[in-house]
Protein backbone atom coordinates (compact mmCIF):
# COMPACT_ATOMS: atom_id res chain seq x y z
CA UNK A 1 0.00 0.00 0.00
CA UNK A 2 1.27 3.51 -0.49
CA UNK A 3 2.02 5.57 2.33
CA UNK A 4 -1.07 7.81 1.67
CA UNK A 5 -3.35 5.24 1.98
CA UNK A 6 -2.04 3.79 5.30
CA UNK A 7 -2.26 7.03 7.23
CA UNK A 8 -6.09 7.11 6.29
CA UNK A 9 -7.22 3.71 8.70
CA UNK A 10 -10.61 3.66 10.25
CA UNK A 11 -8.47 4.13 13.00
CA UNK A 12 -6.63 7.07 12.20
CA UNK A 13 -10.18 8.45 10.83
CA UNK A 14 -11.45 8.00 14.30
CA UNK A 15 -8.41 9.31 15.76
CA UNK A 16 -9.10 12.74 13.68
CA UNK A 17 -12.43 12.47 14.55
CA UNK A 18 -12.23 12.64 18.48
CA UNK A 19 -9.62 15.82 18.13
CA UNK A 20 -11.86 17.31 15.90
CA UNK A 21 -14.42 16.80 18.74
CA UNK A 22 -12.23 17.89 21.32
CA UNK A 23 -11.86 21.06 19.64
CA UNK A 24 -15.27 21.78 18.83
CA UNK A 25 -15.83 21.19 22.49
CA UNK A 26 -12.93 24.08 23.62
CA UNK A 27 -14.80 26.14 21.44
CA UNK A 28 -17.93 25.88 22.83
CA UNK A 29 -16.37 25.58 26.55
CA UNK A 30 -14.85 28.67 25.82
CA UNK A 31 -17.67 31.01 24.19
CA UNK A 32 -19.92 30.15 26.92
CA UNK A 33 -17.28 30.92 29.24
CA UNK A 34 -16.97 34.76 27.76
CA UNK A 35 -20.93 34.66 27.74
CA UNK A 36 -20.80 33.64 31.46
CA UNK A 37 -18.61 36.49 32.36
CA UNK A 38 -20.98 38.70 32.25
CA UNK A 39 -24.44 37.08 32.84
CA UNK A 40 -27.88 37.86 31.41
CA UNK A 41 -29.26 40.85 32.71
CA UNK A 42 -26.32 42.02 34.69
CA UNK A 43 -25.76 45.77 34.99
CA UNK A 44 -22.50 46.78 33.67
CA UNK A 45 -19.85 49.16 35.19
CA UNK A 46 -22.01 52.82 34.30
CA UNK A 47 -25.11 50.88 34.58
CA UNK A 48 -28.18 52.39 36.69
CA UNK A 49 -29.54 49.85 39.16
CA UNK A 50 -33.25 49.53 38.60
CA UNK A 51 -35.33 50.10 41.14
CA UNK A 52 -36.41 46.55 42.52
CA UNK A 53 -38.07 45.98 46.09
CA UNK A 54 -36.29 44.24 48.42
CA UNK A 55 -36.93 41.96 51.59
CA UNK A 56 -36.01 42.93 54.92
CA UNK A 57 -33.96 40.27 56.90
CA UNK A 58 -33.54 42.05 59.87
CA UNK A 59 -35.45 45.24 59.18
CA UNK A 60 -38.79 45.89 56.91
CA UNK A 61 -38.74 45.64 52.89
CA UNK A 62 -37.11 48.23 50.94
CA UNK A 63 -36.99 49.79 47.29
CA UNK A 64 -33.57 50.15 45.87
CA UNK A 65 -34.08 53.95 44.89
CA UNK A 66 -34.86 54.20 48.59
CA UNK A 67 -31.19 54.67 48.70
CA UNK A 68 -30.57 57.07 45.72
CA UNK A 69 -29.19 60.59 46.88
CA UNK A 70 -26.27 59.47 47.99
CA UNK A 71 -23.20 56.78 47.36
CA UNK A 72 -24.28 52.92 48.02
CA UNK A 73 -22.44 50.42 49.28
CA UNK A 74 -23.78 46.95 49.02
CA UNK A 75 -22.51 44.02 50.09
CA UNK A 76 -23.57 40.07 48.50
CA UNK A 77 -23.15 37.38 50.55
CA UNK A 78 -24.89 33.84 51.70
CA UNK A 79 -24.15 32.42 55.13
CA UNK A 80 -22.69 29.21 54.15
CA UNK A 81 -19.64 31.18 52.52
CA UNK A 82 -16.46 31.13 55.00
CA UNK A 83 -14.96 34.91 53.35
CA UNK A 84 -18.40 36.52 53.33
CA UNK A 85 -18.91 35.74 57.16
CA UNK A 86 -14.78 36.69 58.16
CA UNK A 87 -15.68 40.22 56.02
CA UNK A 88 -18.58 41.03 57.92
CA UNK A 89 -17.44 42.21 60.53
CA UNK A 90 -15.27 44.97 59.02
CA UNK A 91 -18.38 46.14 57.18
CA UNK A 92 -19.76 46.89 60.20
CA UNK A 93 -16.94 48.95 61.69
CA UNK A 94 -17.29 50.84 58.73
CA UNK A 95 -20.03 51.66 59.06
CA UNK A 96 -19.87 52.55 62.96
CA UNK A 97 -16.53 54.14 62.23
CA UNK A 98 -15.31 58.23 62.39
CA UNK A 99 -14.77 58.76 58.51
CA UNK A 100 -18.09 59.68 58.28
CA UNK A 101 -17.72 59.11 54.47
CA UNK A 102 -20.85 60.03 52.90
CA UNK A 103 -22.53 56.79 51.96
CA UNK A 104 -25.53 53.90 53.08
CA UNK A 105 -24.31 50.28 53.27
CA UNK A 106 -26.39 47.44 53.01
CA UNK A 107 -26.05 43.74 52.59
CA UNK A 108 -27.84 41.78 50.46
CA UNK A 109 -27.82 37.85 51.47
CA UNK A 110 -28.29 35.36 48.40
CA UNK A 111 -29.23 32.58 50.86
CA UNK A 112 -32.10 29.95 50.02
CA UNK A 113 -33.08 30.01 53.73
CA UNK A 114 -33.84 33.36 55.07
CA UNK A 115 -33.92 31.96 58.57
CA UNK A 116 -30.00 30.91 58.11
CA UNK A 117 -29.15 33.88 56.91
CA UNK A 118 -30.97 35.49 59.96
CA UNK A 119 -29.45 33.29 62.49
CA UNK A 120 -25.94 34.73 61.09
CA UNK A 121 -26.91 38.45 61.55
CA UNK A 122 -27.78 37.38 64.89
CA UNK A 123 -24.74 35.95 65.58
CA UNK A 124 -22.94 38.56 64.35
CA UNK A 125 -24.51 41.37 65.85
CA UNK A 126 -25.43 43.14 62.70
CA UNK A 127 -26.82 46.57 62.64
CA UNK A 128 -26.48 47.48 59.00
CA UNK A 129 -29.56 46.97 57.35
CA UNK A 130 -29.86 43.26 55.35
CA UNK A 131 -31.81 41.94 52.54
CA UNK A 132 -32.35 38.28 51.05
CA UNK A 133 -32.46 38.04 47.05
CA UNK A 134 -35.48 36.36 45.45
CA UNK A 135 -35.39 34.04 42.78
CA UNK A 136 -31.50 35.37 41.98
CA UNK A 137 -32.62 38.83 40.64
CA UNK A 138 -30.22 40.93 42.49
CA UNK A 139 -27.56 38.60 42.14
CA UNK A 140 -27.95 38.91 38.59
CA UNK A 141 -28.44 42.33 38.73
CA UNK A 142 -25.29 43.27 40.90
CA UNK A 143 -23.39 40.04 39.01
CA UNK A 144 -22.69 38.00 41.71
CA UNK A 145 -21.15 35.30 40.03
CA UNK A 146 -18.81 34.80 43.13
CA UNK A 147 -19.51 35.79 46.82
CA UNK A 148 -18.41 38.20 49.03
CA UNK A 149 -18.85 40.73 45.88
CA UNK A 150 -19.51 44.38 47.13
CA UNK A 151 -20.61 47.05 44.67
CA UNK A 152 -19.56 50.73 45.00
CA UNK A 153 -22.50 52.34 43.30
CA UNK A 154 -23.03 56.62 42.88
CA UNK A 155 -25.77 58.87 44.26
CA UNK A 156 -27.53 58.43 41.39
CA UNK A 157 -27.74 54.99 41.57
CA UNK A 158 -25.32 53.79 39.11
CA UNK A 159 -22.73 51.29 39.40
CA UNK A 160 -18.66 52.17 39.81
CA UNK A 161 -17.12 49.04 40.64
CA UNK A 162 -17.64 45.70 41.74
CA UNK A 163 -14.69 44.39 43.82
CA UNK A 164 -14.76 40.17 44.39
CA UNK A 165 -13.40 38.55 46.99
CA UNK A 166 -12.91 39.03 51.27
CA UNK A 167 -11.73 42.53 52.20
CA UNK A 168 -11.21 44.29 55.44
CA UNK A 169 -13.52 47.08 54.87
CA UNK A 170 -12.29 49.37 57.15
CA UNK A 171 -8.89 49.34 56.19
CA UNK A 172 -6.63 51.91 55.09
CA UNK A 173 -6.54 50.58 51.52
CA UNK A 174 -10.32 49.88 51.71
CA UNK A 175 -10.60 53.46 52.86
CA UNK A 176 -9.13 55.07 50.25
CA UNK A 177 -11.10 52.53 47.03
CA UNK A 178 -14.31 54.28 48.98
CA UNK A 179 -13.28 57.74 48.69
CA UNK A 180 -11.40 57.71 45.18
CA UNK A 181 -15.22 55.71 43.83
CA UNK A 182 -17.52 58.03 45.81
CA UNK A 183 -14.89 60.84 44.71
CA UNK A 184 -14.43 62.02 48.59
CA UNK A 185 -11.51 64.12 49.38
CA UNK A 186 -8.11 62.22 50.67
CA UNK A 187 -7.95 61.84 54.74
CA UNK A 188 -11.09 62.06 56.69
CA UNK A 189 -14.54 61.82 54.80
CA UNK A 190 -16.80 65.38 55.48
CA UNK A 191 -18.66 65.96 58.31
Amino acid sequence: MPPRAKAIDPQGRLTMIARGAGRLFLCIALAAGSAMARPSGQIAVGGLLPDVLMRGLNGPARHLADYRGRPLIIHVWASWCGPCIDEMPSLERLAWSDEQLPFALIGISTDDYPERARALLDRQHATIRHFIDHDLQLETLLGASTIPLTVLVDAQGRVIERVRGQRQWDSPDSLQLIRRAFGAPPGRGPR
